[in-house]
C-alpha cells in the first residue's frame, strides 16, 4: 500500500478530463471551491477538447493524465467528472510513472476503472468521491462533502454510522480488510480483462446510478459467476440514484434484487451508505484498511494520505 503525501495549503492540484467533456462554465464554477481551500488549480492541457462523447482522443486524455503524474508541482489529481472513456487508455496507462510518483487521485463513477487498474498495478492508495465539473459546481453540493475533502490534508480515520444516513442489515457480522470497489458497472466491465477487480478478502463497495433492478440484476450475477461475490470479506452498498423501473412492466424491486444475491453469502453485507452518485456524497479513501460491523452499524476505514 502506498499512501501519497497530504496536501497543504499553497499546493497545486491537477484537474484533467479522463472520460467525457466538461461544461466549461461549470468546471469555472467548481475550481473556485478548490481555491478557498487555499490550493491553486492547473487545468489539463486538453481539458476543453471534445472527441463525440470523449473529453478529446485517448491520446490527448491519456497524455493529459500522463503529464499531470509527471509534474513534481502537482500534488493531486482530482478528475472533473466521469461519463465514459477512463477503460479505453487503462491499458496504456505506465504504471511505473504512476508508482514512482505517488500522488492523489480523487473522482468515481468511470473514475472506478482507473481506482482499480492503478490500486492492483501499484499499490496507491485513491480516492472515491465528488468531482470538480459534476458535483462540487452543483447547487445542491452540500456541507459534509465539502468536509470530507479536509481528509487530503489531515491523515483522518473516518467513521460512518447511522448518524449519518439510515444503514440496513442484509447479512449480519463484522469483517475487516482492504476497501475497493465503487461504481457496479465499471466492475463489472473488468471482469474478463488485464484490469479484472480483485476481491477475495476485500470489504466491496458498490454505487451505480440510472440502473433499472433487471440491470443490477445482471450485473450482480455476472460477479457473482465470476466469484466475485463469494470471494468478498464484506460487502458495502453504496447509493443506488434513479434506479426505478422507467416503464409499467412488472419488476423486481432493487431492494428483492439484493436480497436475492446477497442474503445467501457468508459475509456480512449492509445497504444504505451515502456513497456515490448522491448529497451528501461520503467520501473514502480506496486500498486501506477498513472493519465494516452490522453489529454496530458501522464502517470505519484508515486515514488515506501521510
Amino acid at each position: 500500500m502506498i499512501l501519497s503525501e497530504r496536501l497543504q495549503k499553497g499546493d497545486t492540484i491537477g484537474v484533467i478530463a479522463p472520460a467525457s467533456p466538461p461544461d466549461m462554465n461549470d468546471l469555472k464554477r467548481g475550481i473556485c471551491f478548490f481555491e478557498q481551500l487555499g490550493l491553486r488549480v492547473k487545468l489539463g492541457r486538453h481539458i476543453d477538447e471534445v472527441y463525440g462523447y470523449l473529453a478529446g482522443t485517448d491520446e490527448q486524455r491519456l497524455a493529459d493524465f500522463h503529464e499531470m503524474i509527471a509534474d513534481p508541482s502537482i500534488k493531486g489529481i482530482i478528475f472533473a467528472r466521469g461519463g465514459y472513456g477512463t477503460g479505453r487508455i487503462a491499458s496504456d496507462i505506465d504504471y511505473q510513472l504512476v508508482e514512482e510518483n505517488p500522488k492523489i487521485i480523487w473522482g468515481y463513477s468511470d473514475i472506478t476503472y482507473i481506482h482499480t487498474t492503478i490500486r492492483q498495478a501499484t499499490g496507491l492508495v485513491t480516492f472515491h468521491g465528488p468531482m470538480v465539473e459534476s458535483d462540487v459546481a452543483k447547487d445542491n453540493f452540500d456541507e459534509l462533502s465539502a468536509q470530507l475533502f479536509q481528509q487530503l490534508f489531515t491523515p483522518t480515520r473516518l467513521h460512518y454510522s447511522e448518524q449519518l444516513s439510515s444503514l440496513k442489515v442484509m447479512v449480519s457480522g463484522e469483517a475487516s480488510g482492504e476497501l475497493v470497489g465503487g461504481n457496479l458497472s465499471l466492475l463489472v466491465s473488468t471482469l474478463g480483462t488485464p484490469h479484472e477487480i480483485e476481491t477475495r478478502g476485500k470489504l466491496v463497495l458498490m454505487e451505480d446510478i440510472g440502473e433499472e433492478p433487471y440491470r443490477v440484476d445482471a450485473m450482480l450475477n455476472q460477479l457473482k459467476l465470476a466469484g466475485k461475490l463469494k470471494d468478498a470479506a464484506g460487502i458495502i452498498i453504496g447509493d443506488f440514484a434513479k434506479s426505478k423501473p422507467k416503464k409499467e412492466k412488472p419488476s423486481l424491486t432493487l431492494e428483492q434484487v439484493f436480497h436475492h444475491y446477497f442474503d445467501k453469502l457468508s459475509c456480512p453485507v449492509m445497504s444504505g451508505f451515502k456513497i456515490g452518485h448522491c448529497m451528501p456524497h461520503f467520501a473514502v479513501p480506496l486500498g486501506v484498511q477498513a472493519m465494516l460491523s452490522t453489529y454496530k452499524k458501522s464502517l470505519t476505514i484508515e486515514a488515506g494520505v501521510k
